[in-house]
């Protein structure tokens, strides 16, 4: 990182992201492979935890089940995993070194949604087999798949980065275990929302995990499933809003 200097031009963002990336990979080379282990075990257990619920469920039942599992990583990942480690590093002070090297704060961003967008694709992948697997249906991708992987990785990791600027280290990681069971229990993400009571139903309307459940959903099983037009707009509002927020928390003073 000695080499990092402010950036003038395109290419020297792409070089500034890079070592960001590489830097943090660097600094959290003893924690990353046991978080990669962990949401792929996480991304398994939810299949087969499910399905030690339901048995053998109905082919409809099924396909929720097996699409739902890529869809929970991605978000656990992002609202929990993200505040989680953006936590530590306010508390052992390497986040407040980070923010006075000569780059702009927007690139500190752009690296970290980065990298945690790569660090859960092997939850995804193998969710997705074991999905499959487990419940014995059959996909087809939709050809937008990877960008609707993209768009609900970096919505819930800003959401969850912004989680972690804006509230005490202790509260932000104390706030994303409890985003765990609501995610896991009480979203519908591996069941249709019919189940949930009204006024459940109500606050998912404003909310961006069914829209992100459905994308992905349609995306795995675009035969069956697709994704409604309001949610398309109000994922991607989310997704705008929740990048500004996380850039708005990182310039601000703390």
């Amino acid at each position: 990182m000695s080499a990092l200097t402010a950036p003038a031009g395109p290419r020297d963002h792409l070089r500034t992201v890079a070592l960001l990336v590489r830097w943090q990979l660097g600094r959290q080379s003893m924690y990353l492979p046991l978080l990669v282990v962990v949401q792929v075990l996480m991304a398994v257990a939810t299949v087969v935890g499910y399905g030690l619920l339901v048995g053998n469920p109905e082919p409809a039942a099924a396909l929720y089940l097996a699409t739902g599992a890529p869809t929970i990583t991605l978000i656990v990942v992002g609202l929990v995993m993200t505040p989680q480690s953006v936590a530590t590093s306010r508390t052992e002070g390497s986040h407040d070194w980070m923010r006075s090297l000569p780059v702009p704060r927007t690139l500190f961003l752009v690296a970290d949604l980065a990298l945690w967008t790569v660090l859960a694709l092997p939850g995804v992948v193998l969710g997705v087999v074991a999905g499959a697997v487990r419940f014995d249906v059959t996909l087809d991708l939709a050809w937008w798949l990877p960008l609707a992987v993209i768009v609900v990785s970096m919505t819930s990791a800003a959401v969850g980065y912004a989680i972690a600027l804006t509230t005490p280290p202790a509260i932000a990681m104390l706030l994303s275990q409890v985003l765990v069971f609501f995610v896991l229990l009480f979203s519908p993400i591996s069941f249709p929302r019919d189940r949930m009571p009204g006024w459940l139903t109500g606050v998912h309307d404003w909310l961006p995990i069914e829209p992100m459940a459905q994308a992905v959903r349609a995306g795995l099983a675009s035969s069956t499933f697709d994704v409604p037009t309001r949610s398309v707009v109000l994922l991607v509002a989310w997704c705008a809003l929740s990048l500004v927020g996380a850039g708005l928390a990182l310039r601000r003073r703390v």
